[in-house]
């Protein structure tokens, strides 16, 4: 029976080399680096403690490695390593067994102290790995010269450009802008004032912009960049669209200990899909998990911690990938911005210091709000709307604004009645959102798309509160808006979500008849892409889940697609009106899946949906026998 130093040191050996590889490879979550550091702790203590138990004669590392550490009083004698062996038990087999246990478990055996010292340093450079993981970001990179700019929302006639400069020295700060084509600048802007109260951010608008224009601007302080206006409505490049979608994004996750530790990785696949479209992506739709504080560990929940985090991700050396400086990204808040599975509302900490740096450096230059909102031109306001080309968009703040879950049904009703004491927008947000839904779109506009942090589905079965299947009153509410938008307006609903670090695409086909009075039972229409269409991605850089929790348990949420592998994921959607050559079909949509820069998956959908019925002039008793 082994004794109790071998058995203590091979325990804590498995715990933090298994540890460790989680961490470093499949999942950065905080309970880790504690348990890793505290078992290799433990496992050192017992090796150089009870250095008896793991064979007669500890030598000195001067003896194992003569070159790397000269001693001339070494002893050379060594003590027979062979004195106690059972002779009946094979040499060979022997070595094998040592060789298992000291590298494979790590359990040191003095009489092979070479190999023995080297499994002790495998677990040492584990936890410091470990470690680097942790801290070698914050603290080697502050970022607090950060000096970047970056295009945020652009339309026909404006563009927003954000842009931070800490040096006084720079201000102030001429902003010129030139059309391509055009050999003269033009000053914009004056900026004489840049202060900590914004981190040194300031948002800037170019307006009186001419549609489909390609624009330089140029800053004194050396900054610049490149966008393009949206083309004008009605025009022929106003008929076709391309924008990409994703979520969640971790520096150097999974680790490389080599690489830069601000450096994501999943940017190369990203880069190399943008610089492959037959058209140009429009802009990026992220829809949070834009930094995580609390990932691997919440080092302070301080607003200068929040501000500090959001500059390492924008100080980023993969930023400058071929594709990625010129790409407006429109942003959304989730959890890991503020803290996990949040729903603590606006004013408990840390959201307030959460807030703080996501309005400065992604509201500032988001899209306008909806005109819709009661809150004015409050310039808190995080749900926003706005128009390109085929389709309209409302992005959605599912954080701020959200109380805690509804609790789990009693009953299997799939319609649960109405409650106002759970909400996952808030009374104001809600209202503008079924506004957007039930207000007609122009002519040449044939979808409405929605952008939800978490998924709209109910079918990932692991942190589903979390989700809208924690929200089921209101999401009945919303799903019921949809299904008669598409009945009546003629538009697609499409959503995309992100957040679960899996891709899932989901349809939610129209119900046609309840069997019982209280709604359970309900038939839904089998017309094969009848209903709004969810399309859920992520993550852009982090890790992937190895354990499958989605899985559908009705026939209100169906399965179309489900790809768990991959730590990186996105979607590519393609949009183009069909100019009258599809029939009763007016517009198309293409969503293509890619996962680790390669083409995972496309599926085609067309506009308007199945069971659109479109008004005629016999008015409502016509429609009735209809």
């Amino acid at each position: 029976m082994a004794s109790w130093p071998i058995v203590v040191a091979a325990t804590s050996s498995v715990v933090a080399r298994l540890g460790a590889y989680a961490f470093l490879r499949w999942i950065p979550g905080h309970h880790f680096p504690p348990i890793i550091v505290a078992a290799t702790a433990v496992y050192l203590t017992v090796i150089f403690a009870q250095s008896a138990a793991f064979g007669d004669h500890r030598p000195k590392l001067s003896e194992v490695f003569p070159k790397l550490f000269p001693n001339d009083e070494r002893n050379h004698e060594q003590p027979d390593s062979r004195e106690g062996e059972d002779p009946a038990e094979p040499v060979l087999y022997d070595d094998e067994k040592k060789l298992l246990k000291i590298f494979v478990v790590g359990i040191p055996d003095w009489r092979e102290s070479g190999y023995s010292y080297v499994t002790i340093l495998i677990n040492v450079l584990l936890a410091l790995l470990t470690l680097d993981l942790v801290f070698r970001g914050p603290f080697l990179h502050p970022a607090q010269d950060l000096r970047f700019s970056r295009v945020g929302f652009v339309d026909q006639t404006s563009a927003k450009v954000l842009f931070r400069e800490p040096d006084p020295a720079q201000l102030p700060v001429y902003v010129h802008l030139k059309a391509s084509g055009s050999s003269s600048w033009t000053t914009t802007d004056r900026i004489y004032y840049l202060d900590a109260e914004t981190d040194y951010t300031y948002p800037l608008t170019f307006t009186d912009l001419t549609p489909d224009t390609r624009y330089t601007y140029s800053l004194s302080n050396d900054l610049s960049g490149k966008f393009t206006t949206a083309p004008a409505p009605f025009s022929p490049k106003a008929n076709s669209l391309t924008f990409v979608t994703s979520s969640c994004i971790k520096a150097n996750f999974p680790y490389h200990p080599f690489s830069h530790s601000l450096t994501f990785h999943g940017f190369e696949y990203l880069s190399k899909a943008l610089r492959s479209l037959p058209s140009p992506a429009s802009f990026m739709l992220f829809l949070g998990d834009f930094i995580y504080i609390d990932v691997p560990l919440r080092l302070s929940s301080s607003y200068l911690h929040y501000r500090a985090e959001y500059r390492r991700a924008y100080a980023s050396p993969s930023w400058s990938l071929p594709g990625l400086s010129s790409l407006p990204w429109l942003h959304t808040l989730d959890d890991h911005e503020i803290a996990n599975d949040w729903s603590g509302g606006n004013d408990t900490a840390p959201f307030p210091a959460a807030s703080d740096p996501f309005i400065h450096y992604h509201v500032a230059v988001n899209p306008p709000i909806p005109s819709s909102s009661s809150n004015g031109k409050e310039p808190n306001t995080t749900y926003f709307q706005f128009t390109r080309g085929p389709a309209s968009f409302f992005l959605l703040d599912t954080r701020r604004y959200r109380t805690h879950p509804e609790p789990l049904p009693s009953s299997s009703s799939i319609n649960p009645p109405a409650s106002s004491n759970h909400s996952m927008l808030g009374v104001t947000q809600l209202s503008s959102l079924l506004t957007y839904l039930r207000t007609p779109e122009p002519e040449h506009v044939h979808f409405k798309i929605i952008s939800t942090s978490v998924p709209f589905t109910k079918n990932w079965r692991f942190g589903t509160s979390d989700t809208w299947g924690g929200f089921l009153s209101e999401r009945s509410q919303i799903l019921h808006a949809m299904h008669t938008a598409e009945r009546d307006l003629g538009v697609r609903i499409i959503i995309l979500s992100g957040d679960r670090h899996e891709f899932g695409a989901i349809r939610y086909p129209p119900p046609i008849v309840s069997m019982n009075a209280n709604g359970s039972d309900v038939v839904y229409d089998r017309t094969p892409a009848s209903g709004p269409h969810e399309f859920s991605v992520g993550p852009l850089s982090m890790f992937y889940l190895p354990f499958r929790t989605f899985r559908q348990i009705d026939g209100e949420d169906v399965v179309l697609k489900y790809v768990p592998d991959g730590n990186s994921k996105f979607g590519v959607v393609d949009l183009k009106n069909l100019g009258g050559k599809g029939g009763d079909q007016k517009a198309i949509l293409k969503y293509t899946l890619w996962v680790n820069g390669e083409v995972e998956w496309e599926y085609v959908l067309t506009s308007p949906a199945p069971g659109y019925k479109p008004k005629t002039r016999t008015g409502a008793f016509g429609r009735l026998w209809s």
